[in-house]
């Protein structure tokens, strides 16, 4: 996964990234959390782009996310927790009709943790908490069939 060729600045320290509002780290988090489940797709098989797209936006969707908030939050250190709890209750949030608002919520703070971790350039840690929610989804899919 080559997320950090996305970076054309230099990190922030943990401190200049906390001065940005939860939704805007959720506004940058969920461009890097959408293009991380593209290029995955894209590596795992050739597939027409309306396969990829209608897959991409399966595992983008607010309760697809929300769930994969639950799976990593054992794994969050103590500030990428805060993080993911400054998104989850941020204010201004208007939920679309798709989703409900519990998982609106959850989601936004896993987009907040994601646009966080990228600013911070803590790509090797997206990496490890994207991998954790790819293998486990495909672990769902293949449990499914």
């Amino acid at each position: 996964m080559s997320i950090d060729l996305l970076q054309t600045n230099p990190p922030l320290t943990p401190d200049e990234a906390r001065l940005y509002s939860p939704l805007t780290l959720a506004f940058l988090g969920d461009s890097v959390y959408e293009v991380m489940v593209r290029e995955t797709l894209l590596r795992e098989a050739n597939r027409p782009a309306r396969q990829l797209h209608e897959q991409a936006v399966a595992h983008v969707r607010a309760a697809y996310q929300a769930g994969a908030s639950e799976r990593i939050a054992p794994m969050l250190t103590e500030e990428e927790a805060d993080i993911l709890r400054r998104g989850r209750n941020a204010s201004g949030i208007s939920v679309p009709k798709h989703a409900t608002p519990a998982d609106y919520r959850k989601a936004t703070g896993f987009e907040c943790l994601f646009g966080y971790l990228f600013l911070c350039g803590q790509t090797d840690r997206l990496r490890t908490l994207f991998t954790v929610i790819w293998q486990e989804a495909a672990q769902h899919h293949e449990d499914t069939e």
